[in-house]
């Protein structure tokens, strides 16, 4: 079972961008569908975008869509999160998790799918 460590999180002025990385331990990195998470402070943990295994499928959740791009590097075992005109509500603890593949990245997330929490990185957006 893959596990996951999340990166490149940090504190940006709102309008700024991050990158952050989710780099995949284990054989089987290439064989997930990947995805990445938010809980803000005092809500619930809410799904922002994921990646089929061969990248063909993307879902994004309407808040992020035009500012947030995920993609996938299987050379690096890592899964990436481009964030874009970053808002202060899009501050967040940031966590990437797997999915079995044979589930669509929208179905993933609808049904709940996802496991195998990393540990998080931390996203502060400044006004």
């Amino acid at each position: 079972q893959a596990q996951v460590v999340e990166s490149g999180g940090g504190l940006v002025q709102a309008g700024g961008s991050l990158r952050l990385s989710c780099a995949a331990s284990g054989r089987t990195f290439s064989t997930y569908t990947m995805g990445w998470f938010r809980r803000a402070p005092g809500k619930e943990r809410e799904s922002v975008a994921a990646i089929s295994v061969s990248g063909g499928l993307i879902y994004y959740a309407d808040f992020v869509k035009g500012r947030f791009t995920i993609s996938r590097d299987h050379t690096k075992n890592t899964v990436y999160l481009q964030m874009n005109s970053l808002k202060p509500e899009d501050t967040a603890v940031y966590y990437c998790a797997t999915a079995n593949p044979i589930y669509t990245p929208a179905q993933a997330v609808n049904m709940g799918r996802f496991g195998s929490w990393g540990q998080g990185t931390q996203v502060t957006v400044s006004s």
